[in-house]
């Protein structure tokens, strides 16, 4: 079995091109549902600056974009910058970027960060740099959108194990809570290559977050619990949706 040790979990993984196999039927559908329901809820101006953070191959940003907005995607990962990149045009750029790094100051009318894109770091200070460098990075009474995993009903729900094949490859998934993380591992069999890949996510609840814009200057004023954009309920919500201002 072949392990990447010389970097970090999300370096090794996000940049294989096995990560865009397994997750390469991710619903556009759902994603510019939700799109179009934040932007009627938020009440978006025209021509508004926003950050698409962790932007992956950018299906958000694109659809941002299609709106009239102006839009920047970042995320750590070269191949996804790459992918995202055939899109550019005026209005729509990509960067590769580190969240735990400043981007720019004073920028943005909003920044949104979706689908638990948040919490892959080691120590709670990493974390919080990121909401700092969003701060950073937002005009004042900026809004940032922060769409995250219902860490509750998740670990309720959790499935132990499943396994895929997706293009002749077979993927074996396996999931548990260990030291305060939510770890999926993923061992793929790809014709005579084993590798092994793996998935870390912080445990962050609500009392979590709060804890952390406490530190940022960042104040929440919204909490829904889905894309349909109900209110957040701990128990039975699917996500956790923060909308906060920074004050």
């Amino acid at each position: 079995m072949t392990k990447k040790t010389e970097l970090s979990w999300f370096e090794s993984w996000f940049n294989s091109h096995y990560y865009h196999i397994l997750y390469k039927n991710r619903n556009n559908q759902e994603a510019e549902f939700f799109i179009n329901n934040l932007c009627d809820f938020l009440v978006i101006p025209k021509n508004s600056k926003i950050l698409d953070l962790a932007c992956g191959k950018g299906r958000h940003s694109i659809q941002l974009n299609a709106k009239g907005f102006n839009v920047i995607g970042t995320d750590l990962s070269k191949e996804s910058i790459l992918e995202a990149s055939k899109h550019k045009k005026v209005g729509l750029d990509f960067f590769v970027n580190d969240m735990r790094l400043a981007f720019k100051t004073n920028y943005f009318d909003y920044t949104f960060n979706f689908f638990s894109s948040f919490g892959y770091f080691e120590s709670d200070s990493e974390n919080i740099d990121v909401l700092k460098n969003i701060s950073l990075g937002l005009k004042k009474k900026g809004v940032v959108v922060i769409d995250f995993m219902n860490i509750r009903k998740v670990i309720a729900n959790l499935k132990p194990k499943e396994e895929k094949i997706i293009d002749g490859i077979i993927f074996k998934i396996s999931r548990a809570v260990l030291n305060g993380f939510l770890i999926k591992k993923i061992e793929l069999i790809d014709q005579n290559k084993e590798l092994y890949f793996e998935e870390k996510v912080k445990i962050i609840t609500l009392e979590n977050f709060k804890d952390y814009l406490n530190q940022t200057g960042l104040k929440i004023i919204n909490l829904l619990g889905d894309y349909d954009l109900n209110t957040f309920d701990e128990l039975n919500s699917d996500r956790l949706i923060i909308i906060a201002i920074k004050e």
